[in-house]
C-alpha cells in the first residue's frame, strides 16, 4: 500500500488499523467517504463498539471540480500536515490533532471533528458563536507572530520559508483571486443577471491597479506562515470550540491575507442575509452581529499581537519607537484589500460560496451578489487609506443602503 493510489474504503480501514495506539488489532471498524471538497478524499473511520473515530485525508493528484486535466502536487499533503503540527504547537486547542502522516500516500490521519459543524453552514443557519472572535483572533495572532521575523530567529524563519514553498497551490490563488476575476477568463462563472456589474469590474483600471499592488505583496512579502485558505469552510465550530482545518495552501505571505479571508467570508454572509431571513429586524440584527464579530476579531487580534510583540519579540530593531504602530497599520491595510479580493472572486470566479449560491429567491441572490461586488471593490480601493477597522464596517453598511 506504499505506492501512491487513491485509497478504497477497505484500504482506509486497513491503514487505520495499522496505526499504533488507536484501535485494537481485531476491532470492527467502519468507513464512509465524507469529502465534499475539490482536492481530497476524506474517510471517516469509526469503531462502533467504543465510539472512537478518526479522519483519513488523502490528497488527490487533480482538482475534482475540473478533473484530471488540472493536475495538482501531492506535496500539499505534507505541507498541510506540517502546518497543522506547527499550529498545534502554538495553539493546541484550535486545530485538530495529527496522528500520522504517510508521505507516499499523501495521507494525513487526524482528529475527528464530527461533533463540530462547518462554520459556513452554521452561519447560513444564522447561528451565533460567542467565543469565535476570541478563538480565531488568538489563532491568528499566535500563528502569525511566532512564524514571522518578529517572533522567530530570522535564519530559522528562512529555513521554514523553504519548507513551505508551495508554488502549485499559490498559483491557484494568484490566478483565481488576483487575475481571472478582473478579465473575461474561461475559469469565471458569471451569473447572467449581474453581467453589467462584472463587466464594470473587468474595465475598472483604478481597481486593477489596487489588485496588482495586493498581488505584488502576495507574491513577494514572506511575512509569516499563512493558512492560505482561511474561509468559513475551513473552520469547524461549535458553541465552545473552534478548530481551523485544511491548511494545504500554507506558505509564507502577507499576514493580512489570512485575516482578510476570515473577514471576507463573514461579509459574504452579511451580504447574503436577505436570502436567509424575510424579517427585516431579524436580518438587521444578524448583520449587526456579523459586523460586531469583525470588529471584535480585529481588536482582539491587535491586542494579542502587540502583547506577544512586547513580551516575546526577538528582533532588536522591532523595538524602535513607532515601528510597531506602522507595522500594525500595514497589516490592517492589507486586511482590507485582501478581504475585498476574496469577496469579488467568490461572486463570479471559479469557486463560489453556498451563502449566496444556495439562496432560492433569484432577486435576493442577485442583491447578495451585487452587495458583495460593491463591498469587495470598495475594500480594495480603500485599502491603502484604511486607518481603523471601523471603516470596514462603514463600507459594509454603505453597501446595503
Amino acid at each position: 500500500m506504499t505506492s501512491y493510489h487513491a485509497l478504497t474504503e477497505a484500504e482506509a480501514i486497513a491503514y487505520a488499523r495499522s496505526i499504533p495506539n488507536l484501535f485494537a488489532p481485531d476491532s470492527e471498524l467502519s468507513s464512509r467517504e465524507i469529502g465534499d471538497g475539490n482536492l481530497n478524499l476524506v474517510f471517516h473511520i469509526s469503531e462502533p463498539s467504543t465510539g472512537r473515530s478518526i479522519i483519513l485525508k488523502q490528497a488527490l493528484p487533480y482538482a475534482k471540480v475540473v478533473g484530471e486535466s488540472w493536475p495538482l502536487t501531492l506535496d500539499r499533503a505534507r505541507i498541510e500536515s506540517e502546518a497543522l503540527m506547527i499550529h498545534e504547537s502554538l495553539c493546541s486547542d484550535l486545530v485538530p490533532h495529527v496522528w500520522a502522516f504517510e508521505k507516499e500516500l499523501a495521507l494525513t490521519v487526524m482528529q475527528d471533528l464530527s461533533d463540530h459543524v462547518i462554520m459556513r453552514k452554521g452561519l447560513m443557519e444564522r447561528n451565533r458563536y460567542p467565543l469565535f472572535a476570541e478563538h480565531i483572533s488568538r489563532f491568528l495572532a499566535n500563528a502569525l507572530f511566532y512564524t514571522s521575523d518578529l517572533g522567530r530567529n530570522q535564519q530559522e524563519k528562512k529555513e521554514s520559508v523553504k519548507q513551505f514553498i508551495n508554488p502549485e497551490l499559490c498559483k491557484i490563488t494568484e490566478d483565481l483571486i488576483f487575475d481571472d476575476p478582473y478579465r473575461n477568463a474561461d475559469t469565471n462563472n458569471v451569473p447572467p443577471a449581474i453581467m453589467d456589474a462584472v463587466e464594470h469590474i473587468w474595465n475598472d483600471k483604478e481597481l486593477h491597479l489596487e489588485v496588482a499592488i495586493l498581488r505584488n505583496s502576495f507574491l513577494t512579502n514572506a511575512q509569516a506562515l499563512l493558512h492560505g485558505d482561511l474561509h468559513t469552510g475551513s473552520i469547524f465550530i461549535k458553541q465552545d470550540s473552534t478548530k481551523v482545518i485544511d491548511p494545504e495552501f500554507a506558505f509564507y505571505g502577507p499576514m493580512g491575507f489570512d485575516i482578510g479571508a476570515v473577514f471576507a467570508n463573514l461579509l459574504l454572509n452579511f451580504a447574503a442575509q436577505e436570502g436567509w431571513s424575510a424579517d427585516v429586524h431579524s436580518r438587521a440584527d444578524y448583520r449587526s452581529y456579523l459586523l460586531a464579530t469583525v470588529k471584535d476579531i480585529w481588536t482582539r487580534f491587535e491586542g494579542e499581537f502587540r502583547s506577544l510583540w512586547n513580551r516575546y519579540g526577538v528582533d532588536r530593531m522591532s523595538k524602535t519607537d513607532g515601528y510597531q504602530d506602522w507595522y500594525i497599520q500595514q497589516v490592517l491595510r492589507d486586511t482590507f484589500g485582501y478581504a475585498g479580493c476574496k469577496m469579488v472572486r467568490r461572486v463570479h470566479g471559479l469557486a463560489q460560496v453556498a451563502d449566496i449560491n444556495q439562496i432560492e429567491d433569484e432577486s435576493a441572490k442577485e442583491r447578495a451578489q451585487r452587495i458583495s461586488l460593491q463591498l469587495g471593490t470598495s475594500l480594495i480601493k480603500h485599502h491603502r487609506r484604511a486607518v481603523t477597522i471601523d471603516e470596514m464596517l462603514e463600507l459594509a453598511d454603505k453597501a446595503i443602503n
